[in-house]
């Protein structure tokens, strides 16, 4: 049997660079691969955090190459991409960048190795992080409570199994700990009582065991966790949230990727110049089409040349947004754009939304986990 490889992506964003440090303290012996996939377009912030985090993982960050620099004459994967498809720019429609420089290297790295794959979703976060078609590799979430995919709780819990999860149960957990476990998990999963409430249910009377139960099972079947002896994450029952992610990179010394914090500028509101600030609530592609139009401004501001780059690759019809970024760009639209923020802005005040990390925050159910945790 191939060993176990054990991997961890790192996207230059504030979460992955966080797990890598958090699996790097925590569980040493895993012996995880860290890698990142470069579309050669990248903010010089992203290369600075990965190069910053390469120093304090004491290892080697390998990159995955979605081209071979021999077979492509363009400067970098994106251009090369670009080129086959025609100078059709990607979208939220029409994600070729994801698919091309992400996850086509990663999956053709991994190859039929069986593959453990660690992502850095959050335990404050409602959403399920790439899960590969492939089966040999299987998706981890060491920052939640409840560290397995969505495939594995199906199968885990299904109601076919309710015998062999009671008689797993028992040998981890007894007495009136075992009588709460015993009467949600008797309780067949319909729509009066969903999986996630059951899991949610059983997850409160004791983690450590619930992880126990699904190890159990997994050992019966060919994902990867299944074929090793032990797996230490099954004995951890934190969950962390956005603060513990800060923490942890301030700690460390990695720091929080510079372009997340907040730079002033000032608009004339009303007759009255006004104050407010902006920033890039993610990483991915200096260009990303999942940018709001004050991180378009933030682009144009802090990174002039980027920006005429990325209006550089609008052209024969097509573009990064719905406005062109030479329309975007002109001065009395940059002002409209930052008094619409503005009034945003003041308006989240209201929803106690007040910090840059509360807008960071707010700003992350839209885009792509692959690029941008």
């Amino acid at each position: 049997m191939n060993a176990i490889n054990h991997v961890l992506g790192i996207s230059g964003g504030k979460d992955s660079a966080a797990l890598a440090i958090y699996m790097s303290q925590n569980f040493p012996a895993l012996n995880i691969n860290y890698y990142t996939c470069d579309t050669g377009k990248e903010l010089k912030e992203t290369y600075d955090l990965i190069e910053r985090l390469n120093s304090v993982l004491g290892k080697n960050i390998t990159e995955y190459k979605s081209v071979d620099v021999f077979s492509t004459s363009e400067a970098s994967s994106f251009d090369h991409f670009l080129a086959v498809y025609g100078g059709y720019l990607p979208s939220s429609t029409s994600r070729w960048c994801t698919k091309k420089m992400k996850l086509d290297p990663f999956e053709k790295e991994i190859g039929a190795n069986p593959t453990i794959s660690y992502v850095g979703i959050r335990g404050d976060e409602d959403r399920e992080g790439y899960i590969s078609k492939k089966e040999n590799i299987q998706s981890i979430y060491p920052f939640r409570r409840n560290i397995w995919s969505e495939d594995v709780i199906t199968k885990t819990f299904a109601n076919a199994r309710m015998a062999m999860l009671i008689d797993n149960y028992r040998t981890h957990v007894e007495g009136d700990k075992l009588n709460a476990v015993l009467y949600y998990l008797e309780q067949p999963i319909s729509m009066r009582y969903g999986q996630k409430q059951k899991v949610s249910d059983l997850l409160d009377i004791d983690v450590v065991a619930f992880n126990k139960v699904v190890f159990d099972f997994l050992k019966t079947t060919d994902y990867p966790v299944g074929k090793l002896e032990d797996f230490p994450l099954i004995l951890k029952d934190s969950n962390l949230g956005i603060d513990d992610i800060y923490e942890i990179l301030e700690e460390s010394g990695v720091g929080i990727p510079a372009y997340y914090k907040p730079l002033e500028y000032r608009v004339e509101l009303d007759g009255e110049v006004v104050t407010g600030t902006y920033s890039r609530s993610r990483s991915g592609c200096f260009f990303c089409f999942y940018q709001q139009k004050i991180e378009w401004v933030w682009l144009l501001e802090t990174h002039p040349e980027l920006f005429a780059t990325a209006m550089d690759y609008e052209k024969d019809g097509y573009s990064w947004c719905e406005e062109r970024l030479e329309d975007l760009s002109k001065p009395e639209r940059v002002s409209q754009i930052k008094r619409d923020h503005y009034k945003r802005l003041q308006r989240e005040k209201l929803n106690k939304i007040n910090s840059w990390k509360d807008i960071v925050l707010d700003n992350e159910g839209e885009g792509c986990n692959t690029c941008f945790m």
